[in-house]
């Protein structure tokens, strides 16, 4: 008789250690947004880059995004480059200056601190912002790319890494299928976890489809 309870009672356990396993790995699980609920998490991270010339006129335009609740953002370094101002349009249509604190050609990266206005209590403003990723990207893993072709009218397209690393003109690039237009650079590469893989950095005419972004680690690195 205590050899049946006792197997039983076995039984049992191994039965409650499976399904309390099972409920683990699925909370521990990250994760995964489609293309309409990825924009949703992210939209007010993303900004519109204008930069001006010592005059004020016009010189360039194109995408920042915010990596911390501090107003720290990334953006390409070709779009702020010999920017004498910068100004940086928000997800609520304000204007925030955006000051530019690192530069590194050859990562086409740049750093900026947007500034944080208070409230009438003092309160300085946070910002929503985009962690970077830390795991290196895989190849045919589903990205998004997020950037303005135009003010006012921010977009998102959907494609796969093509190639994680590759030497483009003897820089690391990463190779990518989701469609970029001109004021996209800057933007942010977003995995579907709701990670910044990546800057956006152009398009690459040897390749029809095939676009360029920088990966968060070389950016990250560049950032320091």
């Amino acid at each position: 008789m205590w050899r049946k309870g006792g197997l039983l009672f076995v039984i049992l356990m191994a039965l409650l250690l499976a399904i309390n396993g099972f409920s683990v790995s699925q909370a521990d699980s990250p994760p995964r947004y489609n293309a309409e609920e990825l924009y949703s998490h992210v939209e007010e991270a993303v900004f519109y880059v204008r930069v001006l010339r010592e005059d004020g006129t016009l010189k360039d335009v194109g995408t920042g995004f915010l990596i911390r609740p501090d107003g720290t953002a990334l953006t390409a370094y070709h779009v702020v480059e010999e920017a004498e101002q910068v100004e940086c349009v928000m997800n609520d249509l304000s204007t925030v200056t955006g000051l530019v604190t690192a530069r590194n050609e050859a990562a086409d990266t740049a750093v900026l601190k947007l500034e944080q206005p208070a409230d009438n209590a003092g309160v300085q403003r946070t910002y929503s912002f985009i962690p970077l990723r830390t795991g290196q990207m895989k190849h045919g893993e589903k990205v998004f790319a997020i950037g303005f072709p135009m003010k006012g009218t921010k977009m998102i397209t959907e494609g796969i890494v093509n190639a994680p690393r590759a030497a483009i003109n003897g820089r690391d690039r990463v190779l990518v299928s989701a469609e970029l237009v001109n004021g996209m650079s800057g933007g942010p590469l977003m995995d579907e976890h709701g990670y910044a893989a990546g800057i956006l950095s152009g398009s690459l005419r040897t390749m029809s489809g095939i676009h360029l972004a920088v990966s968060a680690q070389d950016a990250a690195a560049a950032a320091k």
